[in-house]
């Protein structure tokens, strides 16, 4: 029985450490965090992915948590509303589509590995060196072991990646926008509800679930590459706050709960390209191997569905992980690159450039119920993601007998 290390205990690694169990793997997460994270923001689970879901067990329970958002509302600098739309078609869902809070989705999977597979969080992989025999790991806190493969499910900027693949700036690609999402309170009383206020470059949200009461704050901005410690929040909050002063609506207060924030987050929107997902007894998952970035709208239904082919393609290799890896990256490539394509046509509705384009695109929300094509243009939409949604056959994967 082959012994896996998975590196990130998010949903990549823990959808990975569920399937590997159910094939019959020894499993450990090692997870940077000291203890499960919680929080995040809102997440999509379409196509494929619910397919997933629902081999899991959890699409019920994923149903369960849905945010159940009604509509979103755009608004102009003093909060005068000029504009609404459907939470659905704000999401790009359609159908069977779900939205959950990541942190709901974190803890469904947890329990369903059961205690079936090892964690070990607050500790993090220092080096990784390859024999013939397995991978032997230093860890930061804990004993150096030897497993047979290393799987980075650690996210964009992926300490296994660097350590068995090289230098980030080779395969991090920037989309030319950061993001910026923490917790606030809910002062709005906002009840499934999400508010945008666009300016040109740069547009700033605030949406909350109705359950308990706080919201979530969302600033989102083009720029070029900003340089900054990742590890700095206090430097982030600063840059932040530069950036968006002088802007109207919410902003000023947003900012200054902003400081309170337990889980400020603030990243480039970029990709993770690569001609190769493994190297020797290392692989790659999810944010680490393929990231499609926040505007694709897709990352977690690729991290699903990556988790489970790669388990699944392991299992049927029964021991040639060369043959398990190589069978996972001809399955995925083709679907993680029609998800990708999404994320360059959503950025532009996603930030507009002038006080004209965001008159316009208002302008055509309030025409849009009039229109006799509405329902068509709509499809037109939705039509894109839903294609790359659904550009993989979820086929079932089966242990060969010994």
């Amino acid at each position: 029985m082959a012994n896996i290390l998975i590196s990130g205990g998010s949903v990549a690694g823990l959808t990975l450490a569920f399937w590997l169990r159910e094939h019959g793997f020894a499993v450990t997460v090692v997870e940077r965090a000291p203890s499960l994270r919680d929080g995040g923001y809102k997440i999509d689970i379409r196509g494929a992915a619910l397919e997933v879901a629902a081999r899991m067990g959890l699409l019920d329970e994923v149903r369960r948590h849905s945010t159940d958002m009604r509509v979103a509302r755009f608004v102009d600098a003093r909060g005068r509303q000029i504009g609404t739309m459907s939470a659905q078609l704000f999401g790009g869902r359609e159908g069977d589509d779900v939205e959950i809070m990541r942190g709901d989705l974190t803890r469904l999977l947890h329990a369903a590995t059961g205690d079936g597979v090892e964690y070990v969080f607050d500790d993090s992989i220092t080096a990784l060196r390859e024999t013939p025999e397995g991978v032997q790991v230093t860890f930061a806190n804990s004993t150096p072991r030897t497993f047979d493969l290393v799987v980075g499910a650690d996210g964009l900027h992926s300490n296994v990646r660097a350590l068995a693949f090289g230098e980030e700036s080779r395969f991090v690609h920037d989309l030319g926008h950061h993001i910026s999402i923490f917790t606030v309170p809910n002062h709005l009383r906002l009840d499934r509800t999400e508010m945008m206020y666009p300016a040109p470059g740069r547009s700033t949200g605030m949406y909350s679930t109705g359950r308990g009461d706080d919201a979530k704050a969302m600033f989102l901005f083009s720029s070029p590459p900003l340089e900054y410690d990742r590890r700095d929040a206090a430097q982030q909050k600063k840059l932040l706050a530069d950036l968006f002063s002088g802007q109207g609506w919410e902003v000023p207060r947003l900012l200054d709960a902003m400081e309170d924030a337990p889980d400020f987050y603030l990243d480039s929107i970029s990709q993770v390209r690569m001609d190769r997902w493994s190297s020797g007894r290392v692989a790659l998952v999810g944010d680490a191997a393929y990231a499609a970035s926040p505007a694709s709208g897709q990352g977690t239904s690729l991290a699903l569905v990556g988790a489970y082919v790669l388990a699944g393609c392991l299992a049927e290799a029964a021991g040639d992980h060369a043959a398990g890896f190589a069978a996972y990256e001809r399955e995925m490539r083709h679907f993680v690159e029609e998800n990708q394509k999404l994320a360059a046509n959503n950025l532009k509705g996603m930030v507009l450039k002038s006080t004209a384009q965001i008159r316009f695109q208002m302008w055509m929300l309030r025409l849009m119920p009039h229109l006799p094509g509405k329902n068509r243009m709509i499809e037109r939409v939705t039509e894109p993601i839903r294609k790359a949604a659904t550009a993989i056959t979820i086929r079932d994967y089966r242990r060969p007998a010994s």
